[in-house]
């Protein structure tokens, strides 16, 4: 039996276009959630052992520093500089850990990292650094990023440029979700 309009018109229910719309609103608002709230992510590499591991999934949030700046520990996704991508290949989010804020001095000396000449406590790291870096002060929006397994990590310390301009964080990783037993909230410790 046809649908009846007000009007008393027989009027069948075009399935396709409600098919269309729903799919429709719901790849608008995948695209939204995942442009401006929050996107899954996987780890292609081991630069952030033991924290995160090779094939870990996260969900990294986007909202936050609209509202306040990243934070020393804060575990981050960006775009890297464009000049260590090698040319004809894609452009590749990373993820490291924020070590330098803007106005500070960050060096690394004999396997510690230094921060305005104080040693960080850095429990979370595979093994210490086996290099010399810096000092090199962070300038304003700006930031110095590390991987958690510093010798085998391409990050501030390997960059031409050793900053991470603000514009280009992408979010904050927040949880891990894959695999089951490693499901948790990622925090700066």
């Amino acid at each position: 039996m046809a649908n009846q309009n007000p009007d008393g018109k027989g009027q069948d229910t075009n399935i396709w276009v409600e098919t269309v719309q729903t799919v429709g609103l719901s790849v608008v608002l995948a695209l939204g959630i995942r442009q401006f709230i929050a996107e899954a992510r996987y780890i292609p590499t081991g630069s952030m052992e033991p924290t995160l591991q090779v094939n870990d999934r996260l969900v990294v949030e986007k909202i936050s520093y609209r509202v306040t700046k990243p934070d020393r520990g804060d575990i981050i996704v960006f775009w890297p500089p464009a000049e260590i991508t090698p040319e004809g290949q894609p452009r590749n989010a990373f993820i490291k850990r924020i070590v330098g804020l803007p106005g500070d001095t960050v060096e690394v000396i004999n396997g510690e990292v230094f921060i305005n000449n104080a040693a960080i406590d850095e429990q979370y790291i595979k093994t210490p650094p086996n290099y010399r870096w810096g000092p090199q002060e962070v300038p304003e929006e700006s930031y110095i990023v590390f991987g958690d397994n510093r010798n085998n990590s391409v990050d501030s310390h390997a960059w031409p440029r050793p900053f991470l301009p603000e514009d280009q964080i992408i979010g904050k990783a927040v949880v891990r979700f894959w695999p089951p037993n490693r499901i948790g909230l990622l925090t700066k410790n």
